[in-house]
């Protein structure tokens, strides 16, 4: 038994040659695969980005709190600014910045420096820079967030006056 074709002169047989470009198979997987890289790439950038955010801000926030400790635990102006900035340096260095200390750190007291009762307040305020941004750009548009903490501790009532 011949078959027909349906459609066609008769006495002549309609031969469909299948196109490479009408088949719609692997298309998803291309359609996939576009919109995962419009929106991963930018995903995971907001991720790195808020990452070093938090990174910043747990610098911050440490080196101002230990830098107000460190400097109303002395038992002097010099030897506390010493370890202020010691303990900045610990807490950047602790979360991958390289920042100076005595950039970054500013302290100020309440009434006399180490006086018993008096208040020592520390800032720290870290610059930070978005990550995969190339210094040619750095250098023309400010691509950095600034982030701050401030800390206040007490000198001791009880402690002898220095």
């Amino acid at each position: 038994m011949s078959r027909r074709p349906v459609t066609g002169r008769p006495g002549r047989r309609d031969v469909r040659v299948p196109s490479r470009w009408s088949d719609d198979s692997g298309n998803a997987v291309v359609e996939f695969l576009g919109l995962a890289v419009t929106l991963l790439v930018p995903l995971v950038y907001l991720v790195l980005v808020l990452g070093r955010l938090q990174a910043g801000t747990f610098a911050a926030d440490a080196a101002s709190r230990d830098a107000a400790r460190a400097y109303a635990g002395a038992q002097t102006a010099d030897a506390g600014a010493a370890r202020a900035l010691a303990a900045v340096g610990v807490a950047l260095d602790d979360q991958g910045f390289d920042a100076a200390p005595g950039d970054v750190l500013r302290l100020t007291c309440s009434a006399e420096c180490l006086a018993p009762g008096s208040e020592v307040h520390a800032v720290v305020q870290v610059r930070v820079p978005l990550p995969f941004v190339p210094p040619f750009v750095r250098s023309a548009v400010p691509l950095e967030i600034a982030v701050s903490a401030e800390h206040a501790a007490m000198v001791d009532d009880y402690r002898a006056a220095p």
